[in-house]
């Protein structure tokens, strides 16, 4: 497989400061597949030695809580005309729609809209530039922050590590086949994590008194 083959001639150090970049840049605002290079990147540390589970999981954390806090920053000075304009660089993401939705989760649950998002991959996004939009107090917001990226990355990161020790032997006998069913646990894996998040956010009183009544000013 070129690309593996490719990916096992990369330093450690370039895949630690990979991950928590963009793991910054996706929590400050930008959309980028963060997950994705987190996950991919856990798996690869499952099949060599070279890069440990353990520094790596710190830099996805430091790089979602420092990403987040610079986003925080950004929309507190920024303000709405900074969501107006992220909707026309990004109309995909930072429709309308998607603002509204975003902003009734934060009016309604507060800092742990913060800590969910975290698992929703359009909340990640949202998180940080919108908490300072609205004037979340900055240790609401980083409490949240810190517990929920540490949670994220660092539960992520060993998840898919360990999902990749107990796939090793089908790796080493199925090459590509094996690479396969690892990823697809993975990916099932943080499904689930997902869904319990998602959960708890809809059996919460408030959230359906959200869904019962348009939110107003």
């Amino acid at each position: 497989m070129h690309v593996q083959e490719w990916l096992e001639t990369v330093p450690a150090v370039s895949i630690y400061a990979l991950v928590g970049l963009v793991i910054g840049l996706e929590s400050l605002g930008i959309p980028l597949p963060g997950e994705i290079i987190l996950v991919s990147s856990a798996l690869l540390a499952s099949q060599h030695g070279d890069i440990d589970p353990f520094v790596l999981g710190a830099c996805a954390s430091a790089g979602a809580v420092i990403g987040d806090s610079i986003g925080y920053a950004i929309g507190r000075k920024g303000g709405r005309p900074l969501l107006a304009w992220l909707g026309g660089k990004f109309p995909r993401h930072f429709s309308e729609g998607h603002i509204a939705t975003a902003e009734r989760s934060f009016q309604k649950w507060g800092m742990w809209a913060v800590f969910f998002g975290r698992f929703v991959a359009l909340l990640r996004i949202f998180a940080g530039p919108l908490a300072g939009v609205l004037h979340m107090p900055y240790w609401k917001f980083l409490t949240a922050n810190i517990l929920g990226g540490v949670l994220w990355a660092g539960g992520t990161t060993a998840v898919i590590y360990y999902v990749g020790v107990v796939a090793e032997s089908w790796l080493k006998r199925f090459s590509w086949l094996g690479l396969v069913v690892a990823v697809l646990l993975g990916v099932a894996s943080m499904l689930i994590l997902k869904r319990k998040a998602k959960k708890a956010q809809a059996e919460s009183p408030e959230t359906a008194a959200a869904e019962a009544v348009p939110a107003t000013e």
